[in-house]
């Protein structure tokens, strides 16, 4: 296995403990060939080859390690509409035209996932209703301009909540409002992903596991593994934040960053309706944020917590448990069954990106956290584009990229200093 994976066993998560199936494909080995060959087997390879197995086309997908091991498998579970960069501010930065396009599709990614959930019979504990939460009056005034900007843009299915009112959805005193998305949601993250690969292979597709691509030919196109080879008519990049050095000309675009998640025991029904009544999943709004949910058998999960460069802090629950307890100081008692970590790719614009190298090849990558809708949404639109409707990948492939200040070398420490920055406002409520 290549040093990013390991030995390519999913992380040790409570997703990874509660998986619907441990059934490992094989690898690449000798020379294959397919009309549409994804590198990786995450969401947006996933959606991206889903969406062309539908189409009639033959796929296959190439995992360096276990389908869903990265952010894909790793993640909160929350269904969140919308971009990292908020419509505000892209519409500041690329115009009103390019606005009415972000915002046309900003709540198709969720759509997505619940329509093949529904047509696959995917079983991975899906439900309604995300919260946003603000922490201060100052952040409460930004959602309410929030929303006035998404329902003018037609975006009807958020409501905005007084101190008093999201009080009946998160058993904390601690905010000052907030904004329910009802069609928001959460689910067993890594259950979708494992689900989407079994739907890919009902439809014909083939998927390797355990297959890192140590080159890829971006000009024949085909993709080289330790053990074999795979020849495509068309080459989907879709490694994210693990693709590495794989292709050169995508690595400064993007910078891997690590999130963390734990899980406490079993709460039981009482003790889990109490922190929240609705089952509803909550994230907060400040820059670095705190996220949480209800499992399915009544455990808390609690994220939060960047590490720039991608790397693992030494002790997860350590640095998690006071976030959560300021939240609910009544878990004070509880106990962490799990904890780990895992990278998402940040853009420097917060802007998910899409393009072609060459004719033949598509890529698509940095979610900066919002990654569950937006690659299943980005595969759809790959989807398309290689299915000769290139009219949305058009607009994402013309917006302009900007590098790291600094390059690879100093794009950490600058990072962090942005992170600085923006914390203090978080804390001084600005």
């Amino acid at each position: 296995m290549s040093a990013y994976a390991g030995t390519g066993a999913h992380a040790p998560s409570y997703y990874a403990a509660t998986a619907n199936t441990r059934r490992l494909r094989p690898g690449l080995e000798g020379a294959q060939s397919a009309d549409i060959c994804v590198v990786g087997a995450g969401y947006s390879g996933l959606s991206t080859a889903l969406h062309l197995a539908e189409r009639g086309y033959d796929v296959a997908v190439v995992e360096g390690a276990r389908i869903g091991w990265g952010a894909s498998g790793r993640n909160g579970g929350q269904i969140v509409n919308g971009l990292n960069a908020s419509l505000k501010t892209i519409g500041r930065r690329y115009g009103a035209e390019t606005l009415r396009f972000i915002a046309g599709l900003v709540m198709e990614g969720g759509d997505i996932i619940r329509e093949k959930v529904a047509r696959y019979d995917i079983r991975c504990d899906l439900k309604p209703n995300n919260i946003f939460a603000a922490c201060t009056r100052a952040q409460m005034r930004d959602l309410r301009e929030r929303h006035a900007l998404w329902r003018s843009h037609g975006i009807t299915s958020q409501h905005l909540l007084t101190q008093e009112e999201i009080r009946a959805h998160v058993g904390s005193g601690v905010y000052a409002g907030g904004m329910l998305d009802e069609k928001g949601g959460h689910m067993h993250p890594l259950n979708l992903a494992l689900g989407e690969a079994d739907a890919v292979e009902s439809l014909g597709g083939r998927i390797y596991e355990m297959s890192p691509v140590l080159k890829a030919d971006t000009g024949i196109p085909m993709v080289h593994t330790a053990r074999g080879t795979l020849r495509c008519k068309t080459l989907v990049l879709c490694g994210n934040a693990y693709l590495g050095h794989v292709v050169p000309a995508l690595a400064p675009r993007v910078m891997p960053v690590s999130t963390q998640v734990m899980a406490t025991e079993p709460l039981g029904e009482d003790r889990a309706r109490a922190l929240l009544p609705g089952d509803a999943c909550v994230e907060d709004i400040r820059y670095i944020l705190d996220y949480y949910r209800l499992s399915a058998d009544r455990r808390l999960l609690f994220g939060g917590g960047t590490v720039y460069g991608g790397t693992d802090p030494q002790n997860i629950t350590a640095k998690l448990r006071p976030n959560m307890l300021k939240v609910f100081p009544q878990l004070a008692d509880v106990k962490i069954d799990h904890a780990w970590s895992g990278n998402f790719a940040l853009s420097y614009s917060r802007v998910p990106q899409m393009g072609r190298l060459g004719t033949s090849t598509y890529f698509a990558h940095g979610y900066s956290g919002h990654g569950v809708t937006g690659s299943h949404t980005f595969g759809r639109i790959l989807a398309e584009a290689i299915d000769g409707d290139l009219t949305r990948f058009d607009v994402f492939a013309g917006l302009p990229w900007l590098p790291f200040p600094g390059g690879r070398a100093l794009r950490v420490p600058y990072s962090v200093l942005g992170s600085w920055y923006y914390g203090l406002r978080d804390r001084l409520g600005l």
